[in-house]
């Protein structure tokens, strides 16, 4: 089983470098995630009732993402157990499952930030970087556009990139999908509002979990690969997870994000402004904070050789 999937998972990503998500593709057909998140809107529509109680919506909250993951759940079982019948069915799965892979489409949004990022572009350059991230762009300086821009490259590593391949690992195509569902989500529903506080408690909570030792995998790896790297300090990668990433707002994605500056000697996350509030959050990493588009390449050449590093390690499992 581990060395199916795992033979399964480097064609995958061999696919995802090569095709990625073809535009002229998904303009012609969704994307599985956008008809995922199609699914998560209809029921959130159905069960969050703004005139209900706190705890009956939390409750509401618990019952709508069981049904989420109960119906992607029974896709994908249904998926694996069609795929068994077919004789080319590695080939096909791994096709299946480079959909849900974002190492290629994360690298380029990434670029495309950088370069968006030159003298007298502030506009286009937080227009291209509002793709990525959550928060509210329209304040940030040049700097402020490349922090942001390398804190969405940290934390979609982990979760776009090596929180798929850990639950295909663990639990084939089912377990993709409903790892995908519940981060489509979280970020649909899990947020601190007045509509989603207490109805998207459970997708949140739920998300946190399935991140969990992702989030630190990914952080790990980006450590052991800056030791490697000439330009970059594995470290003071090290010691910026240990000193940081435990007081980042999210339970998860400090990690990563104290590597990344870490490696980089510079500092990310630190104020700002989230769904329109004011977050006097805290620094990640002691380095600069006066970053420039040759600091987003720099994140970007670090992003490209942990991958690699992630496919030597999923390499070895085929001789275990």
């Amino acid at each position: 089983m581990l060395f199916d999937n795992v033979s399964v998972l480097l064609l995958a990503l061999a696919i995802d470098i090569v095709i990625g998500d073809p535009n002229w593709f998904y303009r012609r057909i969704p994307h599985p995630i956008a008809i995922i998140g199609h699914m998560i809107n209809k029921l959130d529509l159905l069960f969050n009732k703004p005139d209900l109680k706190s705890l009956t919506r939390k409750l509401l909250g618990v019952l709508f993402i069981i049904i989420c993951l109960f119906i992607t759940g029974m896709i994908g079982w249904a998926a694996q157990l069609l795929l068994k019948s077919i004789e080319i069915n590695h080939y096909i799965e791994a096709l299946v499952v480079s959909i849900f892979i974002a190492q290629n489409s994360l690298y380029r949004h990434v670029r495309n930030v950088a370069n968006a990022v030159r003298p007298g572009n502030i506009i286009e350059a937080r227009i291209v970087v509002s793709h990525i991230v959550g928060r509210d762009p329209s304040n940030l300086d040049e700097a402020g556009v490349c922090r942001a821009s390398i804190e969405s490259l940290s934390e979609n590593f982990s979760d776009g990139v090596i929180a798929p391949i850990f639950w295909y690992l663990i639990a084939g195509i089912p377990g993709i999908l409903m790892y995908k569902t519940l981060n489509t989500a979280d970020s649909m529903v899990g947020h601190l509002n007045d509509k989603y506080t207490s109805f998207g408690w459970a997708s949140a909570r739920l998300d946190d979990i399935a991140n969990f030792i992702p989030a630190r995998f990914t952080a790990l790896l980006i450590c052991l690969t800056a030791i490697v790297i000439p330009s970059t300090k594995g470290f003071r990668a090290l010691k910026a997870v240990f000193n940081d990433a435990n007081q980042h707002r999210s339970v998860n994605a400090g990690w990563p994000e104290a590597a990344m500056a870490g490696a980089l000697d510079i500092r990310l996350a630190g104020p700002r402004v989230y769904e329109g509030v004011p977050v006097d959050g805290p620094w990640m990493g002691s380095g600069n904070p006066n970053l420039s588009a040759n600091d987003i390449n720099r994140s970007l050449r670090l992003y490209l050789a942990s991958n690699i590093s992630s496919t030597l390690i999923l390499m070895l499992f085929l001789f275990i």
